[in-house]
């Protein structure tokens, strides 16, 4: 499946809400996991028109999967992708806000 034909809707999977991604709130910067797919541009594009703003960059990052064990058996988590947004100034996503 190539990412110029994913729906908006498959493209961010959910936001990250952990400490260290809402202290980014600050500086316009929001954090998602999106699709292994998905490129830079289908991003920018897809939360511009999903949150009605302006994306100024977004960092994109390969979170490889870590090696867990439970007892005899051991496998590890899944690999996932994980966007960092920045939005030009003056710009918020409010539905983000109430997360704190």
């Amino acid at each position: 499946m190539r990412s110029e034909k994913l729906p908006p809707s498959d493209v961010i999977v959910r936001p990250i809400v952990t400490e260290k991604s809402l202290a980014g709130d600050e500086e316009g910067k929001y954090v998602f996991e999106v699709h292994k797919n998905a490129n830079k541009y289908v991003i920018k594009e897809t939360i511009e028109n999903l949150f009605k703003v302006k994306v100024e960059s977004v960092n994109v990052v390969n979170v490889k999967g870590k090696p867990k064990r439970r007892g005899l058996y051991t496998g590890k988590t899944r690999t996932w992708k994980k966007a960092v947004v920045s939005l030009i100034k003056g710009y918020r996503i409010k539905e983000l806000e109430g997360q704190h």
